[in-house]
């Protein structure tokens, strides 16, 4: 499994370099259909989708961090069912912000300019998957002792595996935001999963992809005692964890609402075409395309969905300690649908991509959004008794199928981005809307 942070970004930028300069000057707009001022409606829809779910998925990181606090100032039973709650509702507002990833915006963009004003926290915030064995103990299934060597039982000066030491005598989100991938994609220590598994703990089987041996049964998540945080060894350090990671949460999602607030020096303001950095309309619809095309269909479609069905194993689950991956799908699928139609919780925010399209292009588009929507009423409708890591799992022939039916759909949704692109005077390929890098699949 791979973190597509760097390379999508890589993708947007060329993307962008192609076009700097151009501007509303840039030929294709010449045959295009859409006029300047619907361009100009529709990439404001877009940030005003994009202000609307980072302001919610900051109170909600918020909400988290609160619960969090309760917890670890007094720890029960109890408060730790509520810290999970709230982290299971801080990924709903987050997940359908992901289709803001890969182009070229303030969450993961490697110009230097916006990564100096922005700095492009997703591979603190969202990085997957980790290696847990990094952060805290884990069990391995032949029962030998709990393995050791983590920056929770080191006082001291810790070194990630192929990375650089970092001072963690004391737990501190300066410590944390060094260490994560310090050494390697896998090397996480901040963000969403740092916290998930601090507060389910595992949830794989290290001897068998498809024999749940740690935790036995198809409805069980990690079962991680709230006494971890109470009589367990290095309570106190775990508890300086959490925190800490809960706060970098919010810490990295609060410049991503400033950065899509209307003002002098925004991001909003540059894609819009105001400012110093303005961005040619031109520029910024062909980025905005070319992301959405790689996000659902080599990020959402491949990465998180086709190479787990290939393991298949729970490691590849996007949210495995928690089994809450099909809410990952879920959402993340939502939000590009929100994208496209220019909705955010059901509300038309204003005029759309999808409004603009030929009859044409929205019967394509439509017949995929419709299989797409219907794969994943069966997947959620599945969990009840059988959760994604168990889906994923060929011998369950029904749900198996229909996964695979949804990421092939997916697939072919990302490709039809080069039509919308077309309708919009915008020249894209299938290798445009393909990050390179994706997980080669048979």
């Amino acid at each position: 499994m791979k973190v597509h942070t760097k390379i999508g970004s890589m993708l947007s930028l060329a993307v962008l370099f192609t076009l700097s300069g151009c501007g509303e000057s840039d030929s294709s707009s010449e045959t295009a259909s859409v006029s300047t001022a619907q361009k100009k409606a529709v990439l404001t829809t877009y940030a005003d989708i994009a202000l609307a779910n980072y302001t919610d998925a900051l109170a909600d990181a918020q909400a988290l961090n609160a619960a969090i606090d309760g917890f670890v100032a007094a720890p029960d039973a109890a408060k730790f069912e509520a810290a999970k709650a709230a982290w299971l509702t801080a990924r709903e507002s987050y997940g359908t912000t992901e289709i803001f990833r890969l182009s070229n915006g303030p969450i993961d963009s490697e110009d230097a300019g916006f990564m100096q004003t922005w700095g492009a926290p997703e591979g603190e915030l969202n990085a997957w998957p980790l290696d847990e064995n990094m952060i805290d103990y884990t069990t391995p299934t032949s029962g030998d002792p709990r393995t050791t060597g983590n920056i929770i039982d080191t006082a001291g000066m810790f070194t990630p595996n192929g990375g650089t030491e970092v001072n963690v005598t004391t737990i501190t989100k300066t410590a944390l935001a060094q260490l994560n991938e310090n050494g390697g994609d896998a090397n996480v220590a901040t963000g969403y999963h740092a916290v998930e598994f601090l507060l389910w703990g595992q949830d794989q089987d290290y001897h068998d992809f498809e024999a749940d041996t740690v935790t036995t049964g198809d409805t069980v998540a990690g079962q991680r005692s709230y006494t971890d945080y109470t009589t367990a060894p290095n309570a106190e350090r775990r508890k300086a964890y959490l925190v800490a990671a809960s706060e970098l949460i919010v810490d990295d999602l609060q410049p991503m609402v400033t950065a899509w607030t209307a003002g002098s020096g925004s991001y909003r303001e540059a894609l819009l075409g105001g400012g110093a950095n303005a961005i040619g309309a031109d520029a910024a619809l062909k980025q905005i395309f070319s992301g959405m095309g790689v996000f659902v269909k080599s990020e959402l479609a491949n990465e998180r969905m086709a190479v787990a069905l290939l393991t298949p194993s729970e490691e590849d689950e996007h949210s495995c300690f928690s089994d809450n991956t099909h809410r990952d799908v879920t959402l993340n699928y939502q939000g590009f649908v929100n994208v496209l139609k220019g909705t955010y919780k059901g509300t038309s925010r204003g005029t759309s991509f999808y409004s603009l399209l030929s009859a044409s292009n929205k019967a394509k588009v439509d017949a995929l959004i419709s299989s797409i929507d219907a794969e994943i009423k069966t997947m959620n409708d599945a969990v009840a008794s059988l959760h994604f890591d168990r889906q994923i799992i060929s011998t369950n022939s029904t749900e198996f199928n229909n996964l695979k039916a949804a990421k092939n759909n997916m697939r072919d949704l990302g490709d039809e981005m080069v039509g919308v692109a077309d309708a919009f005077g915008i020249s894209l390929t299938e290798d445009d809307v393909t990050d390179p890098d994706e997980t080669p699949l048979p």
